[in-house]
């Protein structure tokens, strides 16, 4: 059984005052039964670990350098993100793929950085709406699929996030039919090329405009384990309804 994930994206938001909304969350979710994951900017990732040591909360990057060190100025290394409190890291998500250029070749490499240093490779996915509208989603979903993931991922090691381009911040989401026909399709070549077992133990995470007034419909959606959510997981009282109705799905 894939253990569900609400993971929260603070992308570029958050100072150390935010830190008071990791702290109310960590403490309304004691025990959860779901896991919890948040990825704030790179400047809070050692006091955040310090703000959820002991809680339920995990607490993960937004990217990561292929390398492991060298002459890269302003980037991060996977084992960088670990020894500040990091247990995973968000990677290829689409705005980094827009405004960095990021190739799926780049964002394999990255993954299998960050997989080699022990953490957790979030790996998202998605289509814009020129691509939808073409009719290209499935075609983009799987291009980016098989570019992206390294071979040595498993459920241990990895987790998808499909997040349609178009529907990020947006307020636009995708009806459930249109969710459900990716998340059985990923599922699909997923097991085609790591067999079943590994392929059923993926979690895939959907992520663009969830909030909690959505969650419940959306969570109920076939081979949705869970969320990755970005403007709402910056409040505790905006994230957590998301996190109770991922617990009761």
């Amino acid at each position: 059984m894939r253990r569900k994930l609400a993971a929260g994206n603070w992308k570029m938001n958050g100072t150390g005052a935010g830190l008071a909304e990791l702290a109310a969350l960590a403490e309304s979710h004691g025990s959860p039964s779901a896991d919890i994951l948040i990825c704030p900017p790179a400047t809070l990732l050692s006091r955040a670990a310090d703000t959820a040591r002991g809680s339920a909360v995990a607490i993960g990057g937004q990217d990561c350098h292929a390398n492991a060190s060298g002459a890269h100025t302003g980037d991060l290394s996977a084992a960088m993100l670990k020894d500040a409190g990091a247990s995973a890291v968000i990677l290829g998500h689409s705005e980094r793929r827009a405004d960095h250029a990021e190739t799926d070749a780049q964002v394999c490499a990255k993954a299998e950085a960050a997989i080699g240093e022990g953490l957790i490779a979030v790996i998202c996915i998605g289509e814009t709406l020129a691509e939808r509208e073409a009719g290209d989603t499935l075609k983009v979903a799987g291009t980016q699929l098989a570019g992206s993931v390294p071979a040595s991922s498993t459920g241990a090691n990895t987790v998808i996030a499909y997040e349609p381009v178009w529907a990020i911040g947006t307020g636009k989401v995708p009806t459930l039919e249109q969710i459900a026909e990716v998340h059985d399709f990923l599922r699909a070549e997923l097991t085609a090329r790591f067999g079943a077992e590994t392929a059923n133990s993926i979690r895939l995470l959907y992520g663009g405009s969830v909030k909690p007034s959505n969650a419940s419909e959306i969570f109920a959606v076939s081979n949705v384990d869970g969320a990755l959510v970005g403007g709402a997981s910056l409040k505790a009282a905006d994230f957590s309804p998301i996190i109770s109705a991922l617990e009761n799905s």
